[in-house]
């Protein structure tokens, strides 16, 4: 009879299988053997990484730059502009422009005859303007004088001009361009005028006359600040005539000096004369193409108590061609009519005036070509 083998007695045989199995067994990458000079107890085995030797690189594409890179300034190129420093914003704008204007002609054998002339004339005009917000002033100075030489005479005056103007505004709300205002104008010259040939008596002189306008209205700025309308129904005018030579024959509307049957001065003439009336006031800066401008100035005055409804006209208009960023054209004409401004005064044989003469327009016209700059 067969005896039964139970699992009890199979289970020393099986762990005894596996002790023999692991002892036997090893991993995959064997424990490498140590030289004899060198304990393996001191050898620690990390990972070991085999690479393969690169290649060369035998094409190298246009776009690529193998080269160190070099510092070099020899392509270095200069700042066509001046480096501006950062300056803390301003509220004003200024605009000083300086220039003279030339014309010439000059005559050799010409057969139809006429007179070698240079004419030159000289400009400076300077502007400073502040705004901020709901407040605005702005104040322009013209300077301009100019003198004609043509052979065979002395030198004579084509162009005499003193100009001041100044707008105080202010407005409700930064979106509305209409401006509360009061604004002063002054206008007078450098030197002696003459009706020439006559150099002997002149017919104007520094603040002879001289004219100031003074008054409070209303005024309508564009944005661009090329359009420019102030409209005042209170303005005093006051005209001065400080050459009493010129006060006493009752020049530009002045009370004349009150003379006795010799001729003799009784009661000299009035320096100042004083008018209240309406002005209006126009500036227009018309921008045709790129280098065409146009500027019209026009102003326009009648007085209340004396004349009211006669209406005193100061027109100016330029246009100015500009060749490049120093040479400019300019044409320009003005038409000035003032009720108190007379000519053609008759005298009888002792001198004395028996017609004082009517007003009349006066009209000029300049055209010259020369040299700007703005700064």
């Amino acid at each position: 009879m067969k005896k039964q083998v139970t699992p009890k007695k199979l289970l020393p045989l099986f762990i005894f299988l596996i002790v023999v199995t692991t002892g036997l067994s090893q991993d995959s990458i064997p424990v490498p053997i140590a030289p004899d000079s060198v304990r393996i107890d001191s050898i620690v085995i990390d990972t070991i990484v085999i690479r393969k030797t690169q290649d060369k690189i035998k094409y190298i594409p246009r776009g690529v730059n193998l080269t160190h890179p070099v510092i070099s300034f020899k392509k270095t190129k200069p700042l066509k502009d001046r480096f501006k420093r950062f300056r803390i914003p301003s509220f004003w704008q200024k605009e000083n422009n300086v220039g003279i204007n030339l014309s010439e002609v000059a005559f050799v054998n010409w057969n139809a005859g006429g007179n070698n002339a240079v004419s030159g004339l000289g400009f400076l005009k300077f502007k400073r303007n502040y705004k901020f917000r709901y407040f605005k002033w702005d104040n322009n100075l013209d300077l301009r004088y100019g003198l004609n030489a043509q052979e065979g005479r002395r030198l004579r005056k084509s162009e005499d001009v003193i100009r001041l103007n100044s707008n105080v505004g202010y407005r409700r709300d930064t979106i509305n361009n209409w401006y509360y205002s009061i604004q002063l104008n002054f206008n007078t010259q450098f030197s002696n005028g003459y009706k020439y040939p006559d150099r002997d008596t002149p017919i104007s002189r520094f603040m002879a006359p001289g004219y100031l306008f003074f008054g409070a209205g209303t005024s309508y700025i564009s944005k661009d600040q090329r359009f420019n309308l102030y409209i005042s129904p209170l303005t005093q005018k006051s005209t001065f005539v400080l050459d009493q030579e010129l006060a006493d024959k009752g020049a530009f509307g002045v009370a004349k000096a009150i003379l006795d049957t010799d001729g003799n001065v009784i009661t000299p003439g009035e320096n100042h004369l004083l008018e209240l009336g309406f002005l209006i006031t126009h500036n227009w800066d018309w921008n045709i193409s790129k280098n065409i401008d146009l500027k019209s100035r026009v102003n326009l005055y009648s007085d209340y108590l004396n004349s009211f409804g006669n209406v005193d006209i100061d027109w100016e208009l330029n246009l100015k061609l500009r060749v490049n960023k120093y040479i400019l054209t300019t044409l320009g004409t003005q038409v000035i009519y003032d009720d108190d401004i007379l000519f053609d005064e008759i005298k009888d044989a002792n001198g004395i005036v028996t017609n004082p003469g009517e007003p009349r327009i006066q009209f000029k016209q300049v055209l010259g070509v020369g040299a700007s700059y703005s700064f």
